[in-house]
């Protein structure tokens, strides 16, 4: 389940870019949608590394990268810029994947 949503993560992140670069509605939605798709792509990927050996950190990654990366699209469709409160979550949870893949590899 975890290599389906990763891919998924993936395909959704190229689109996001994809849209950025050609059909965003001013400069900063198109910086949204470039850094949300970047981390999302980054994370997905990563995801797909960690699922076998780290599954705990790869779901934390892939979370941690939709929270992050979906309230940077929802602020470049217009939603409210409020939202931007809620995106260092998603950051939190992305460093925490990572740390918690450290620790497995470490104890490796």
């Amino acid at each position: 389940m975890i290599a389906i949503l990763a891919a998924l993560s993936a395909a959704f992140a190229i689109a996001a870019g994809a849209f950025g670069a050609h059909g965003a509605s001013s400069p900063q939605a198109a910086e949204w949608l470039r850094t949300g798709g970047l981390y999302q792509l980054i994370h997905a990927v990563a995801a797909l590394t960690l699922a076998g050996q780290a599954r705990g950190a790869a779901v934390l990654l892939l979370t941690g990268a939709a929270i992050f990366a979906f309230t940077l699209y929802a602020m470049a469709a217009g939603a409210p810029r409020w939202l931007g409160a809620i995106t260092p979550i998603g950051g939190t949870l992305m460093i925490a994947g990572w740390l918690w893949a450290a620790w497995i590899y470490w104890r490796a």
